[in-house]
């Protein structure tokens, strides 16, 4: 059986680098020559979490097709999110838990999708289905994972299956759920000492909307004034990759991790369209998005139906 590659989507968060290790692992359990690898390097959140179990970062590639012909998969499924090449390349198998968009495959594939707050909830259930067991720090990694995902379980994408999968994991890794998740996601926030272009790069995804270009970042803190006190220069750097990339639009998202509130810095239009999804004002290029957590079920539903 020929090698095949395995990773998440660029940009990667907890979740797209663990989900590569954790699925990594269950198919080379189940006979597969599998690697993980990543599209980008790990933010300081995953650099915790990995540090924290003891887990080797995944090499990065930019390219899959000069070593592997097939690949697959995990938390993500369109293209333009996924490696440089993939139009080179053979899919085998998706996991994922977000929209299924622009993905089509000449050959039957193995997809498995459901509407869970996490891709490594959905692994969690395929590790048990398969009666293979999931080792401490594999528990660990996928633990963080859905933290991460869901933050701290708070998120509006939190589902009942996410909640017993954080149960039984926190059992097997041998720790406190709500104690670790606090230190894991406040790893993550510490804005001061990342770039701007690191800023609005970090956890940024790109989608297809109504024939606009539409890049989305998060940035996850525990005070949205740590990021909007730079807004002037990242909106520079916004302009300037968006000029580079052709995006249409472009929003970085604020997220207060503590209290659940958001504000987004925009660049770019239609900004009326901002405006209409989310029932605000744009004021100096910001909006206030209270309450919003999740760009999966809270930002990318409400702009396509505005936009397409």
């Amino acid at each position: 059986m020929a090698k095949e590659l395995v990773f998440g989507h660029q940009s990667p968060d907890t979740d797209a680098i663990c989900a590569a290790i954790e699925y990594a692992y269950l198919q080379n359990k189940l006979g597969y020559d599998v690697e993980a690898v990543a599209l980008g390097t790990p933010n300081e959140e995953t650099k915790f979490v990995l540090d924290y179990f003891g887990q080797e970062a995944p090499r990065v590639i930019t390219e899959a097709s000069p070593e592997v012909d097939s690949v697959m998969l995990v938390d993500h499924n369109e293209p333009q999110q996924s490696v440089s090449d993939i139009d080179k390349l053979t899919v085998t198998h998706v996991v994922d838990h977000h929209r299924i968009a622009d993905f089509n495959t000449e050959k039957p594939v193995f997809y498995r999708a459901e509407p869970v707050g996490c891709v490594s909830t959905v692994l969690f259930e395929m590790f048990n289905e398969k009666n293979v067991e999931i080792p401490e720090k594999l528990a660990g990694l996928m633990l963080s994972a859905i933290i991460s995902d869901t933050l701290l379980l708070k998120s509006p994408t939190t589902t009942d299956v996410d909640k017993k999968a954080v149960a039984e994991l926190a059992k097997i890794a041998n720790v406190d759920a709500e104690e670790y998740g606090i230190k894991m996601l406040k790893a993550g926030t510490n804005v001061d000492a990342r770039s701007d272009k690191d800023l609005i790069d970090g956890d940024a995804k790109s989608f297809t909307m109504g024939g606009k270009a539409v890049r989305i970042d998060q940035i996850n803190t525990v005070d949205l004034n740590d990021v909007l006190k730079r807004k002037e220069d990242l909106l520079k750097a916004m302009e300037e990759e968006a000029k580079a990339e052709g995006y249409d639009l472009f929003l970085v998202i604020a997220t207060n991790v503590l209290d659940s509130n958001s504000e987004a810095i925009i660049y770019g239009e239609p900004k009326d369209a901002v405006e209409k999804a989310f029932n605000q004002k744009v004021s100096e290029d910001t909006i206030a998005l209270p309450g919003v957590v999740s760009r999966k079920k809270q930002v990318v539903p409400q702009l396509t139906d505005v936009l397409d």
